[in-house]
């Protein structure tokens, strides 16, 4: 198993970014496949079974948006989107279809591989501080198993992508805590505090996971705002404990 290098499916339309994040990527240790339009990412998912893939936005045939989409149906693989100088509109909208995390063109080949490694180690990582030994975690009808990284709702396993549970795996760890936006990306995305970035990284995170887990979204009990800092998972208390 050490020597399983992890494969990366690069997708954009241009034929030099393409050529580009092959080359580098590979120098530093990545299996790297390419697809240069969206039905041809999806081929290619499906017969080489990438790690992770770095999508592009605006593409022919199939866009990123919609890649992303059909992806997320089936997989819950890390997804870093590459998306247009100044569109907000577009980083929010890949985040909320799934995409784990994005990178504004043009943009650094070694900011994308700082986002790759971020991405695939918070993905890997086992165990946070202040996780019970057991790993097991009941709220109400919600099951966190943080060994086997997986969430049932009653008898229904809930699919999370890495980096959701890797936040609420956080948010649990110190539970009834608040955490602020910036400690968040920095815990879980691996960003920098002097890096300046549009926090909303977190807040569509956190609103994908209340879609997921909590009863009613729009007035949740297990994921709250703390006003003026960010989020907090309410207080677990333990079998016997008064709270």
């Amino acid at each position: 198993m050490e020597n399983h290098k992890e494969k990366i499916l690069v997708v954009d339309d241009e034929a030099s970014i393409r050529r580009i994040l092959e080359t580098r990527l590979s120098m530093i240790g990545y299996d790297v496949v390419t697809a240069a339009d969206g039905e041809e990412a999806l081929e290619t998912f499906h017969k080489t079974e990438p790690d992770l893939v770095v999508l592009d936005v605006m593409m022919p045939k199939l866009d990123g948006y919609g890649v992303c989409q059909e992806l997320r149906k089936e997989s819950d693989i890390p997804i870093i989107m590459l998306t247009a100088l100044g569109d907000v509109a577009d980083r929010i909208t890949g985040l909320e279809l799934g995409a784990d995390d994005y990178v504004v063109k043009p943009f650094s080949p070694k900011e994308l591989e700082a986002r790759i490694r971020s991405v695939l180690r918070r993905v890997d990582k086992n165990g946070v501080n202040g996780i019970p030994s057991s790993g097991v975690i009941q709220v109400s009808s919600i099951r966190i198993d943080t060994n086997k990284r997986q969430v049932y709702k009653g008898d229904e396993r809930i699919r999370l992508t890495g980096m959701e549970f890797s936040l609420l795996e956080l948010l649990v760890s110190r539970s009834g805590e608040p955490f602020s936006r910036s400690e968040i990306l920095q815990e879980v995305w691996g960003y920098t505090p002097e890096r300046h970035v549009d926090t909303r990284v977190v807040d569509v995170h956190i609103s994908r996971l209340r879609a997921k887990l909590e009863e009613d979204p729009s007035n949740p009990e297990l994921i709250l705002t703390a006003r003026g800092t960010g989020y907090l998972f309410q207080r677990i208390t333990e079998p016997g404990e008064v709270g």
